[in-house]
């Protein structure tokens, strides 16, 4: 009973530390990007000793790409579970309501993500040309089934998602603009399901899907 007491403490601990490490990791790749975040800086926003981090990750690339990677599987997951027989107002809507609730509780993942894009993607290259392709090839097949069944109008399955990606990301990638012109310092809960019910509205009816 000790020993399991002992090896759950252990387990804890690491999840603990793990979590504290992603989150200061996330702070810092958000303000001064890859090349610019250190571990050193990292390891004092989390409060632990250096050492510790290269116990969890055995460098600052490692960290950096587990970062990347978490942020797109949690992006993806809206959108992991849905198949043609879905009813696609309700499997696009959700999945734009999710993408927007991102952009507010996560939007410091979203502007590390899209720094990654713009300056080449280097460390997502592998990914992006392999298991990302494939995820995305299966979700447009699902698309263009959904317009051969008639659900929807037939539109171009890539740029749809694209579009969707841009609107909803766009609320975190480019607070500063949106807090500026609307003279604020966030969007409240009620906005945030504003924004989500606009884009839902405009894509779903430019798709020509009931809702």
């Amino acid at each position: 009973m000790a020993k399991n007491t002992q090896n759950y403490k252990t387990g804890q601990i690491r999840i603990d530390n793990q979590k504290r490490i992603l989150q200061a990791a996330v702070q810092e790749f958000a303000q001064f990007g890859f090349k610019g975040a250190s571990m050193m800086s990292i390891a004092k926003r989390a409060e632990l000793p250096r050492p510790n981090l290269h116990y969890y990750f055995a460098n600052k690339l490692e960290l950096y790409q587990h970062v990347l990677m978490d942020i797109l599987e949690l992006w993806n997951t809206a959108f992991d579970e849905v198949s043609v027989e879905d009813d696609p107002a309700e499997a696009i809507g959700n999945y734009i309501h999710a993408k927007v609730m991102y952009s507010k509780t996560n939007p410091l993942a979203s502007k590390i993500f899209a720094s990654e894009i713009i300056h080449g993607g280097p460390n997502l290259s592998n990914f992006l040309n392999q298991d990302y392709r494939l995820w995305l090839q299966e979700k447009t097949t699902i698309i263009s089934q959904w317009s051969q069944q008639g659900k929807m109008d037939p539109v171009d399955p890539y740029h749809l998602i694209f579009m969707i990606w841009s609107s909803t990301q766009y609320y975190a990638d480019f607070s500063v603009q949106i807090e500026t012109i609307m003279e604020q310092r966030s969007l409240n809960d009620k906005q945030y399901e504003d924004v989500a019910a606009t884009i839902s509205h405009i894509i779903l009816k430019g798709c020509g899907i009931n809702h």
